[in-house]
C-alpha cells in the first residue's frame, strides 16, 4: 500500500506530516512511502533524509497522490479555487486521508470529501482517552505551542524575566499570568517558571488547580457551584454562565493589571473563543506588558488582538501569531509524525503491509468524518446514535 505525504501549501504551514524515523518504520511495516519533493524543507528536513530511511521522493502533487492508498498531511487539502492546486481531486476515491481537517470551521469540506469518496479522519477529535493519547495531535502541538508563546513574549519584554541580584540593585522577577491550564497553559506555566517568573493561572475548572499548584504556579478563580460542573466528560471546558463570567472577569481585571505577560489560551470547540482580556484590562496594563494569544485562530482572548499580526495598544504589545506550533516546525513534525503511525500502527497487518481498520474501535470512529461517500459523524451531520431504550419495570400480574 502507498502512503502519500504532500508538501503543505496552506498559509503559515511549516511543518510535514512525516519524519526519517516514521518512515523507516512504516516502511518496515511494508508500506510504500512517496514525499513530495521540498516537504520537509521547512523543517530541517531535506529530500534526501526521507530517501535514505526509505522513502521514494515525487517530483510534484500529481505523482505524490497518484493512486495513494492513505494520504498522510498536517491540514486539510486545498480544493478548487483555494490556491494553485486542486489537491482533493488528485486523491483517488477510497483512499483514506487522515489530518487535522479543522471540522468545526469547514463543513463544506466535510462535504467534499464525501462527494470525493474520500475516508476522512479528522485528527484533532481524537477520544480523550489513555489509549489515545499517543496518537493526540492536539496534546504534542498544543505542548510546543505553549512553551513558544513564553518564549516570543519574553522576547517581547522589555525587561529580564528571572531575578537578578546585582551590585548595582535588584531586578525584580517579571510576573506571568497564563489564562487555561489545558496542554499549552500548563507547558507555559512550566516555562515561565523555569525562565525565573512569578506564575499565576486561572481555568474554569477546578481540578485544574492541583496541576498549576505542582508546577509551581498560583491558582486564580472564582470557585462556586457552577464551577465545580464546569468540565465536560471528554476534559474540555464547558461555556460558563454570564453571572459567572462576570465574576471572574472582576476577579481576573483586578489580578491582570499587576501583571507584566499574559498568556492566553482558552478555546472551546466549535465556538468563537471567549473574550478574556478586555480593552479596559489591557489599558489597566503597565506600560511594556504584552500579551500572547494563543486563540488568535477563532478570534482571540484579547479584545484587541489581531489575528496573524503583533500590535501595541495602549503601551502593551499583543502577539496573534496563527498556527504557533508551525513556528517550531521540527519539534512539531516529529510529534505529528509519531501521532500519526501511533493511530495507524493498531490496523496494520505487517504481514502483507495492509490496513484494516476496526471501525467500531473509539480511536477510528471517534475521527471519522465521512467514509464509502457518506458524512458518517454524528457532531458533523452523520447518523445520530439509537438512543438507549429505557428499561421498564414489568408490570404485575393480577391476582
Amino acid at each position: 500500500m502507498k502512503i502519500a505525504v504532500p508538501k503543505e501549501r496552506r498559509a503559515h504551514e511549516r511543518r510535514v506530516a512525516a519524519s526519517p524515523d516514521t518512515v523507516k518504520k512504516l516502511t518496515d511495516m511494508g508500506f510504500d512511502i512517496v514525499i513530495e519533493s521540498g516537504a520537509g524543507e521547512a523543517a530541517a528536513m531535506p529530500d534526501s533524509l526521507f530517501s535514505d530511511a526509505g522513502a521514494t521522493i515525487a517530483p510534484d502533487a500529481a505523482a505524490t497522490y497518484a493512486d495513494a492508498d492513505l494520504v498522510f498531511k498536517i491540514q486539510r487539502p486545498l480544493r478548487a479555487g483555494e490556491g494553485d492546486v486542486d489537491e482533493l481531486a488528485l486523491i483517488k476515491s477510497g483512499a483514506c486521508l487522515i489530518a487535522s481537517l479543522a471540522p468545526y470551521a469547514d463543513d463544506e469540506g466535510i462535504k467534499a470529501y464525501a462527494a470525493a469518496g474520500v475516508n476522512a479522519f479528522s485528527l484533532e477529535l481524537m477520544p480523550r482517552i489513555t489509549r489515545a493519547q499517543s496518537m493526540d495531535i492536539l496534546s504534542s502541538q498544543n505542548n510546543l505551542a505553549g512553551y513558544k508563546a513564553v518564549v516570543e513574549a519574553a522576547d517581547h519584554f522589555n525587561r529580564a524575566m528571572p531575578m537578578m541580584m546585582t551590585a548595582a540593585g535588584t531586578v525584580a522577577p517579571a510576573k506571568v499570568m497564563v489564562f487555561g491550564a489545558g496542554v499549552s497553559g500548563l507547558q507555559a506555566i512550566a516555562t515561565a517558571k523555569r525562565m525565573g517568573a512569578v506564575v499565576m493561572a486561572t481555568d474554569v475548572r477546578p481540578a485544574t488547580k492541583e496541576q498549576v499548584e505542582s508546577l509551581g504556579g498560583k491558582f486564580v478563580m472564582v470557585e462556586d457551584e457552577e464551577s465545580a460542573e464546569a468540565e465536560t466528560a471528554a476534559g474540555y471546558a464547558k461555556e460558563m454562565s454570564d453571572e459567572y463570567k462576570a465574576k471572574q472577569a472582576q476577579l481576573i481585571a483586578d489580578t491582570v493589571a499587576k501583571q507584566d505577560i499574559a498568556i492566553t489560551t482558552a478555546l472551546i470547540p466549535g465556538r468563537p473563543a471567549p473574550i478574556l482580556i478586555t480593552e479596559e484590562m489591557v489599558k489597566s496594563m503597565k506600560p511594556g506588558s504584552v500579551i500572547y494569544d494563543l486563540a488568535a485562530e477563532t478570534g482571540g482572548n484579547c479584545e484587541l488582538t489581531e489575528p496573524g499580526e503583533v500590535v501595541v495598544k495602549h503601551d502593551v504589545t499583543i502577539i496573534g501569531h496563527l498556527n504557533v506550533p508551525s513556528r517550531v516546525p521540527v519539534d512539531a513534525s516529529n510529534l505529528f509524525a509519531k501521532n500519526l503511525v501511533n493511530f495507524l500502527s493498531p490496523h496494520v497487518d505487517t504481514e502483507n503491509g495492509t490496513v484494516n481498520f476496526d471501525w467500531d474501535d473509539e480511536t477510528v470512529a471517534g475521527i471519522l468524518l465521512t467514509k464509502d461517500g457518506q458524512v458518517v459523524h454524528p457532531q458533523f451531520g452523520g447518523p445520530q446514535p439509537e438512543p438507549e431504550p429505557e428499561e421498564t419495570a414489568p408490570e404485575s400480574e393480577g391476582e
